[in-house]
């Protein structure tokens, strides 16, 4: 049992990266929230904009790997369906350079309009905006539920059955063109798992190549190559470079049972990178 989710599996991978980060959400007062906010806390992680409720459970996620095939989750929303904008302490961006948002579409309370609100308030600061997508397979979502957000988000970061199902396309470079049309500065990341990633930015489109791993868990995978990208934009470094360095952090996640074991530190990956070229 670990803690997991979007926000917490990237952030814990921000701090093995070196990098400070807060986490906001919403957990129960039940042993399960407890559990979520310590191990939060052990791993270096803020907590301080986590809120409870009484009203809902602690969200939780059973994660089936099966040989050979993707896994399966079965996941119960809890707490999660309760967070919404009036849970967040805007003020508590002022300090930050990147928001990254995460489970966006199965967050019932956090719909288009206030989460197009809360990254227009980020980049109003200066804040580099970071969003991902979790769609659940029954829900009948398109491009128009993540057009509004995508005019003031910098990177959008779907993968290719999310991008699917999102554009109604199943080439991923059509998938990514469809996003990056409506904000041509917003560079959009499909990220393909054992196949590698496909990046579209005002036009420009990068392939970055997987690096091969005896893989045993792919679960928080994406959610350490989105660590990995953001602690590369913090380095200032160009994309296809950030890129592959992610690429690199998020192969290495999938080494080990766990949400966010095995993710290689910074010093790490830079030997690693070298190793391979």
């Amino acid at each position: 049992m670990s803690a997991g989710g979007s926000a917490a599996n990237t952030a814990i991978a921000l701090r093995i990266l070196g990098r400070d980060v807060q986490v906001a959400g919403k957990v129960g007062v039940d042993i399960q929230g407890d559990f979520v906010i310590s191990e939060l806390r052990r791993q270096g992680v803020g907590v301080r904009n986590i809120r409870r409720t009484k009203n809902r459970c602690t969200s939780g996620t059973i994660i089936l790997n099966v040989k050979g095939e993707d896994r399966r989750y079965l996941h119960y929303a809890g707490a999660n369906a309760e967070f919404g904008s009036d849970d967040l302490d805007i003020g508590s961006l002022d300090d930050a350079m990147v928001l990254y948002f995460g489970g966006y579409l199965a967050l019932p309370g956090f719909t288009v309009t206030p989460l197009t609100e809360l990254l227009r308030q980020a980049k109003s600061r200066g804040m580099t905006t970071v969003l991902d997508v979790t769609m659940p397979a029954e829900e009948p979502f398109g491009i128009e539920h993540v057009a509004p957000p995508l005019l003031y988000t910098n990177y959008f970061l779907p993968n290719y059955e999310e991008a699917a199902m999102l554009t109604g396309e199943v080439d991923e470079r059509i998938q990514c063109r469809r996003p990056n049309d409506l904000n041509p500065d917003c560079a959009v990341v499909i990220t393909r798992g054992p196949q590698g990633t496909t990046t579209r930015r005002r036009g420009c489109l990068i392939e970055t190549p997987p690096f091969p791993m005896e893989s045993v868990d792919g679960a928080g995978a994406g959610d350490a190559f989105t660590a990995g990208l953001i602690a590369a934009l913090l380095e200032e470094w160009e994309l296809k470079r950030a890129l592959k360095f992610a690429s690199a952090i998020g192969a290495s996640r999938t080494r080990v049972l766990g949400c966010f074991s095995s993710v290689f530190t910074f010093e790490e990956t830079l030997f690693f990178l070298e190793d391979k070229r």
